[in-house]
């Protein structure tokens, strides 16, 4: 079930989910919503998503008996990418959240922040070599979609983890 204490082990979370069916209508509606989620599941291997070894030291910070501690850390995270996103959309600055998102393993956003952050620096994505305004913007264009969309999948993957460890 857990690859240790407290951490799922990915493929579970999604069979958890599986178990906890009831009768009732507000268990109904959950269920329908979770088949929804699961019908359009982006997350193929959450190990491409989140670097677990980053994760599991945030989550050994928590008390021994619930993950408070590190559930107000990720939500915390999500509110600052919420507003960074709408300043990327404004100001092309991906560096905000390349820190953030190392620090709780997230290393698909991570790296493509990195990416934005080099691109609106005018140089290429790995940082290497410089290139003129009207190819970083060229480049940078595709790679705002890209962020937002690992970003929805590692806030996914998350909220689905808290809602697993909120349930046992």
């Amino acid at each position: 079930m857990t690859s240790r204490e407290g951490t799922p082990d990915p493929t579970f979370l999604k069979s958890e989910n599986k178990m906890k069916k009831n009768d009732t209508s507000a268990d109904l509606a959950k269920e329908e919503e979770l088949k929804e989620i699961e019908d359009n599941e982006k997350i193929l291997n959450p190990e491409d998503l989140i670097d677990m070894n980053t994760f599991e030291q945030l989550l050994d910070m928590d008390d021994e008996d619930d993950h408070e501690f590190s559930y107000s850390i990720v939500l915390n995270y999500f509110e600052q990418a919420d507003t960074t996103f709408k300043d990327m959309d404004n100001a092309l600055l991906g560096h905000f959240l390349k820190g953030s998102s190392a620090a709780i393993g997230l290393k698909r956003v991570k790296a493509t922040c990195e990416k934005i952050q080099n691109v609106g620096n005018r140089q290429d994505e790995e940082g290497t070599a410089e290139i003129d305004e009207e190819e970083a913007l060229k480049r940078i264009t595709p790679l705002l979609p890209q962020v937002k969309t690992e970003y929805s999948e590692a806030e996914e993957y998350l909220k689905n983890f808290y809602e697993v460890q909120d349930a046992r």
